[in-house]
């Protein structure tokens, strides 16, 4: 397939036009990149400059064109720090399909992230190790920690060069002052971070942006080689701290004149080497290797459908089970939980008019509702929600994440409350999600509601008028969980618009009714 990857970066736009193989190979038929500086002011005014916006829609005006001319088969075109955090971001997105064809997708962070490591481990394996990867952005850096191919822990920081320079190094060359400011801020930062790195004993860091990788190949002029490849090429910490000096210590005239500078982005380089020796200082890492996969490739790869969507469900579901082992161990009243709601979604989801890709969200809020017990019983369904917002959930939408913690938060007493800020934050389809799945997830945590799985499976069958929930608890009884199931099964009733009734199989023979609720309203009550 012939495929395109645009990059709508802080500093520049980027496009990669590629034949790729199911087998990986990556055939690069075009690469153009524009300097446009959509960062420049934009964190502090947090809006986007007319200039730099009308530049970059002509810019991808000309990549629409190239697409054609290349006879492209698919595009994917993400958008990055700069755009992400400014009020006038959704306006820009809109102009640019409009005048371009160009559907952008603004990314969080973490999606950043795991493209580049998707790209940096097929470049480069990624086995052993532990390694460090790095990303330094305009507006963010990634910071990705992998041993053996898989990754250890993703972060995403607001401490681009572009971001940093204009809050710290005003002047050329910066003063000594400024530069202390600068590493107080990132010890304020990232110290934490990059203690953790040390402790895990980082063998080598990895480059994966041109700005990082323009200090290795200032490295290796300074030692009188010649450039070449620069894939795979190396520079110890001890060279890239004497780059450091070399840049710090000339303004941007003089510093044009370094060996194995990229003049155009000769004005970050300070802030770049700044950044990059405290990463290797702190995190205790020999070297820096450099990658020339990253974001773009990621992109690729995944519009290539290699590995995409197994890795992207693998680090899901490694992602959501870290976080329920950490908070609640063995966790065997969330895979219960999740086992029962299934099996409910199973039968209910055309009624409640709910997609396919809910029946995973609703698994994973399963998992994780309880973990809000570690900080208060009480209120533990708000923790929870509290906690899976600021987790580091790998390959997740800012939307999915925030439905998965809706719904965890509406497991019990009322649920998501019509009136709720963040519900109404959500799109009207995404509202009717999060109702619906706490619906569900209310009944099938009130049927393990001694959290020692006496209920095995739950058999729903749709009647005229009616939702019959079967109970499978084996020989034993259970009074508790069914009536648990009498506070719960409300919302969902009323969501369907039928009378529950719940029923206990004895010995997978008898059935024995137990519960026939009314639906509380005639008809199906509007989801908000």
């Amino acid at each position: 397939m012939r495929l395109a990857a645009i990059d709508v970066g802080t500093n520049s736009l980027h496009m990669v036009i590629a034949d790729v193989n199911r087998d990986g190979n990556i055939d690069v038929v075009d690469r153009v990149k524009e300097t446009v500086r959509l960062g420049r002011r934009a964190f502090e005014t947090g809006t986007l400059s007319k200039e730099a916006m009308d530049l970059a829609v002509r810019t991808l005006s000309n990549f629409q064109k190239l697409i054609k001319l290349r006879n492209v088969n698919r595009t994917r075109a993400v958008a990055t720090s700069a755009v992400r955090e400014t009020k006038n971001s959704a306006d820009f997105v809109a102009r640019i399909r409009r005048e371009t064809g160009i559907k952008v997708e603004i990314i969080p962070g973490a999606e950043e992230a795991r493209l580049i490591f998707v790209a940096a481990r097929h470049a480069m394996g990624l086995e052993g190790g532990p390694h460090l990867l790095v990303d330094i952005g305009g507006g963010s850096v990634e910071l990705v920690m992998v041993r053996d191919g898989e990754p250890m822990w993703m972060r995403s920081l607001k401490l681009g060069v572009s971001r940093l320079t204009e809050q710290f190094l005003t002047d050329d060359p910066p003063s000594a002052r400024q530069v202390r400011d600068l590493e107080a801020h990132l010890a304020d930062e990232m110290s934490d971070l990059l203690k953790s790195a040390k402790r895990d004993g980082v063998q080598r860091a990895i480059g994966t942006s041109g700005t990082v990788n323009t200090l290795v190949a200032m490295a290796r002029a300074a030692r009188g080689e010649e450039l070449g490849r620069l894939a795979g090429a190396s520079a110890s910490a001890a060279e890239i701290a004497h780059v450091r000096r070399s840049i710090l210590g000339c303004d941007l005239a003089d510093r044009l004149e370094l060996p194995g500078i990229d003049a155009k982005r000769a004005d970050l380089m300070p802030a770049s080497a700044i950044l990059t020796d405290y990463i290797l200082h702190h995190s205790g890492a020999p070297e820096l290797v450099a990658c020339t996969w990253a974001l773009r490739e990621g992109l690729l790869l995944e519009l290539a459908g290699i590995a995409s969507r197994r890795e992207a469900i693998e680090a899901r579901k490694h992602s959501v089970a870290a976080l329920a082992q950490k908070f609640e161990g063995a966790n065997e009243h969330g895979r219960t939980v999740a086992k029962l709601a299934g099996q409910i979604f199973d039968a209910t989801a055309e009624e409640l008019e709910l997609p396919n890709e809910a029946r995973e969200i609703l698994d994973y809020a399963a998992l994780l509702h309880d973990i809000g017990h570690t900080i208060d019983h009480d209120r533990h369904n708000r923790h929870s929600y509290y906690l899976i917002k600021n987790a580091d959930l790998f390959g997740f939408t800012p939307d999915e994440i925030e439905i998965m913690a809706q719904v965890a938060r509406g497991h019990r007493k009322q649920g998501a409350k019509v009136e709720s800020p963040d519900l109404y934050a959500l799109p009207e389809d995404k509202r009717r999600m999060v109702r619906a799945l706490a619906a569900i997830l209310r009944v099938a945590d009130g049927l393990d509601r001694t959290h020692f799985g006496i209920v095995k499976n739950v058999h729903p069958s749709v009647a005229p008028g009616k939702l019959y929930l079967d109970i499978d608890s084996g020989s034993e009884r259970a009074d508790l969980e069914l009536w648990t199931s009498e506070k719960r099964i409300d919302l969902l009733a009323k969501l369907l618009g039928r009378r529950i009734v719940v029923r206990q199989r004895i010995d997978g023979r008898k059935k024995s009714p137990v519960l026939d609720l009314p639906a509380g309203i005639v008809g199906r009550q509007k989801a908000v």
